[in-house]
């Protein structure tokens, strides 16, 4: 019986770790360019001294992320920006720089280009953008920035530098607890990538698929009652056994 139990609560307990991320992967439907999280758990065998399988376990992973492309969406805002085709922006953290596909960029009470979490924007210099007071930006398709200051002549406009844009191998991307990505440590600098292009007045919607993430929740949730039962039903028979052992007894 006890093998029973521990072979159900493990899979029991791959299957919340599964519907975590699949919760998750929903919260995030509408958040801009965020990836769907991927996550598998397969049947492990468990084989005895004599090399005859005895039950099976089961183990669950992260095998990474699914990098597709979300839909383009025109919003009409100068300071909304879509990456077309592959190809990552670049922010500035706490803990280092960081890649996003999130382009609903504003500017800061300091007057620096900052995407929705706070963290600046860089450019191709890995420096900070600033953003003259109350200028109107202009993003060409090569992430090249100019700007207009408050009742300047259309002239007098101002070239304040060019997105940094790269595009680093999706084997090597690392999702962190914040949603953004990270190249591992001890891995070689991304350089600009020249052929990474931008919309403007546009953003990419999450690529996670609403009908597919819920038709995972509810199968996980049977799977998860499926496995309940089966505790339940050991639990019954060790009752009926001891039952009669004692009226034997």
């Amino acid at each position: 019986m006890d093998r029973v139990i521990y072979t159900a609560a493990g899979g029991a307990a791959r299957v919340l770790e599964q519907q975590t991320v699949l919760g998750n992967n929903m919260a995030n439907l509408s958040t801009t360019g965020f990836r769907e999280q991927l996550s598998n758990y397969r049947s492990v065998p468990l084989v005895a001294p004599q090399g005859l399988p005895t039950r099976v376990a089961t183990v669950a992973s992260t095998p990474g992320s699914n990098f597709e492309q979300g839909v383009m969406v025109e919003t009409g805002s100068p300071l909304d920006m879509a990456i077309a085709g592959n190809g990552w922006f670049a922010v500035q953290t706490p803990t280092g720089q960081a890649y996003t596909r999130g382009g609903e960029f504003a500017v800061s009470s300091q007057g620096l280009l900052v995407n929705q979490q706070g963290y600046p924007v860089l450019s191709a210099d890995n420096a900070p953008i600033e953003v003259p007071e109350r200028g109107a930006l202009t993003f060409a398709s090569d992430g090249t920035i100019t700007a207009l200051g408050a009742g300047d002549n259309p002239t007098d406009i101002q070239v304040l530098g060019q997105l940094r844009l790269v595009n680093p191998p999706s084997a090597q991307l690392l999702r962190g607890d914040d949603g953004l990505f990270r190249t591992p440590a001890g891995a070689p600098p991304v350089q600009q990538e020249a052929g990474v292009s931008v919309r403007s007045g546009f953003v990419e919607k999450s690529n996670v698929s609403a009908a597919e993430t819920m038709v995972g929740l509810i199968q996980n949730a049977r799977m998860f009652e499926m496995q309940m039962k089966i505790i339940q039903d050991a639990g019954t028979n060790a009752d009926k056994a001891n039952s009669i052992l004692s009226s034997n007894g």
